[in-house]
């Protein structure tokens, strides 16, 4: 007897045990066949998750592996991920996620009538990533402090973070950031069908008082001072595919989806999902967290010179928009594709000032009734003045593109725009920065009188040497460097530069031909670019397809220009594409 189970589209989904029963000369017998598993079908045209491009779903479901983006908007930088969501366990494990999450939105799990909506399912699993109170995934160190748990920026994969969730009684992993949250949603997104990806966008405010406008305090040497707002360098989230019938889609379009708890004015919270489009149109009222996403994006930078009376003035500063390079993976390759414009219309046009006219009215009640020029008057009071106000230009030029161990050369061009000559003294500094805005040591400080005659165009070179930076930078390798000049000199100026401090690469190399349940070796080598010792090295390798759980190998210490030379061997146990992960870490990063 051959027997066919066809599930509707709006079946619930989980792991269903199929019974039998047989009844016989009066007798009836129970018996089980076993059970299977009900997902979303993004090649099913009923589903509410369909998505009718065959790459799309191949790139957004099937694909295994991933990119995430990190660095600043100048200088974007990419890590490699697996998501593994096909490994043994991971479904299972997926599901787990669904049963702890299960209450928060309707107190009791009984009838698991809500699993056949991708909105509902979504909200439980961004719930259950970093928010929920005991059972959550994942956790974020509180004030960059992870001497308790794992280091947040050595994860190469969902697969571990999940089953050490798992197997410890769903307890949370401890530590991880934005992007390991995001990409672990990924992975469990894709693992029940919902085709996702992980975003990453740059420039990204976190404002308490002003949902539009983020404040950065710097004192007259540069440095950047710890405030209530921070401006994050970058920040990842997820997008996922579905229609949402709570909004009347009859088609799918792309929701966002961001599992980091963030300050929102009622406690730190996820947020979404959200669908996209409405936060380009403005359309706030329409979805969860509209006027977060939208704020986030859009915000206003000022700068503000705190001085020994306690009293702030702004700062003379070319800034940049809020949310810049909205980036993820391209479909089929390793490229990055900037979505700025499914987020946000290009700056300046008449739709993007009819869609922030709309927000502002939204976010502000009391400017309901108020004209556009009202709110135009409103904005400019708010931002901070351009450099060309004060009839000098400056910018920050990078001359190299420095590695661990190199020294950063800087080019620091100005140009006086009026006729008359200009004196100006500077104040310099580099800070360290972390990822999400904090400020760290101030390590260099100089001054620096400027000259500039009637229209004159000055390039004044600036050097950075490894000796100052490296015993500060540890994980964190952002710094910024900012020149403001002497408030005794008139109107304050300022120009600042965020420097991506590029880690030494790890060159993999196979040794022979990978063949399923064959072994195979590979030759993983690292060099030390740095005159001095790197002490307790570790190298960790991964690889969906090739290892079973990640490899460790302790290299101890590294000499200055030592090269480390690995082999390691592994089996390949699934058919398909696979990518050997290599991540070095020591005690210097």
């Amino acid at each position: 007897i051959n027997v066919s189970v066809f599930p509707p589209s709006n079946a619930c989904i989980g792991r269903y045990i199929f019974n039998m029963q047989v009844t016989s000369c009066g007798h009836t017998y129970q018996r089980c066949l076993g059970d299977f598993y009900v997902l979303f079908n993004p090649w099913c045209a009923d589903d509410p998750v369909y998505m009718d491009n065959q790459a799309h779903r191949e790139e957004y479901v099937l694909n295994e592996h991933g990119i995430l983006y990190e660095g600043v908007h100048k200088h974007i930088t990419s890590r490699p991920w697996h998501f593994g969501q096909f490994e043994d366990g991971i479904l299972d494990i997926c599901l787990k996620v669904l049963d702890m999450g299960a209450s928060y939105h309707h107190g009791s799990d009984r009838d698991h009538c809500w699993r056949n909506d991708p909105v509902h399912v979504s909200m439980v699993v961004n719930h259950m990533i970093s928010s929920h109170n005991t059972n959550s995934i994942m956790k974020i160190p509180e004030n960059n402090d992870y001497l308790k748990g794992t280091k947040p920026f050595s994860w190469n994969g969902s697969v571990p973070i999940l089953q050490q969730w798992y197997n410890s009684r769903c307890r949370p992993v401890r530590y991880g950031y934005c992007g390991s949250l995001a990409a672990v949603m990924c992975t469990v997104m894709r693992c029940l069908g919902i085709p996702s990806r992980v975003v990453t966008n740059f420039c990204f405010p976190c404002s308490i008082e002003n949902p539009l406008g983020i404040n950065e305090t710097f004192d007259c040497t540069g440095k950047n001072l710890c405030g209530k707002d921070k401006l994050w360098r970058y920040h990842c989230w997820n997008e996922s595919w579905m229609a949402r019938r709570d909004l009347n889609q009859c088609c799918g379009d792309w929701q966002c989806l961001d599992p980091t708890p963030l300050e929102t004015g009622r406690g730190l919270a996820c947020s979404g999902p959200t669908w996209v489009r409405s936060i380009r149109e403005g359309e706030l009222d329409l979805d969860y967290d509209g006027h977060h996403l939208f704020s986030r994006l859009n915000s206003n930078y000022v700068g503000w010179l705190s001085q020994n009376n306690a009293r702030k003035s702004k700062l003379f500063c070319d800034t940049w928009p809020c949310g810049k390079h909205l980036s993820t993976k391209s479909v089929g390759s390793d490229q990055c594709e900037d979505i700025t414009g499914t987020y946000k219309y290009e700056l300046g046009s008449l739709k993007s000032k009819e869609a922030y006219y709309r927000a502002y009215r939204r976010i502000n009640p009391g400017y309901c009734n108020a004209s556009n020029c009202h709110i135009d008057r409103e904005l400019s009071s708010l931002r901070s003045p351009f450099l060309s106000d004060s009839g000098v230009n400056m910018r920050l030029k990078m001359a190299n593109c420095p590695m661990y161990g190199e020294d950063v050369q800087l080019h620091w061009l100005l140009e006086n725009l009026r006729n008359e000559p200009k004196n100006l003294n500077f104040n310099l500094c580099a800070q360290i920065v972390t990822y999400n805005g904090c400020p760290m040591d101030q390590f260099w400080k100089d001054k620096v009188n400027v000259a500039l005659g009637p229209r004159e165009v000055k390039k004044i070179p600036l050097c950075i040497s490894y000796n100052q930076y490296g015993p500060h930078l540890c994980d964190h390798n952002i710094m910024k460097v900012v020149a403001v000049s002497d408030p005794e000199c008139g109107d304050v100026l300022m120009v600042s530069r965020d420097i991506v401090i590029n880690r030494p690469p790890v060159i993999v190399k196979l040794l022979s031909q990978p063949r399923l349940k064959v072994p195979c070796t590979a030759e993983i080598s690292f060099c030390n670019p740095l005159q001095e010792d790197m002490k307790n090295c570790i190298m960790t390798l991964e690889g969906c397809g090739l290892f079973k759980e990640p490899m460790t190998i302790d290299l101890g210490t590294l000499a200055s220009n030592q090269q480390a030379r690995t082999v390691v061997e592994f089996t390949p146990y699934r058919l398909g594409k696979h990518r050997l992960l290599a991540n070095f870490g020591c005690h210097k990063f």
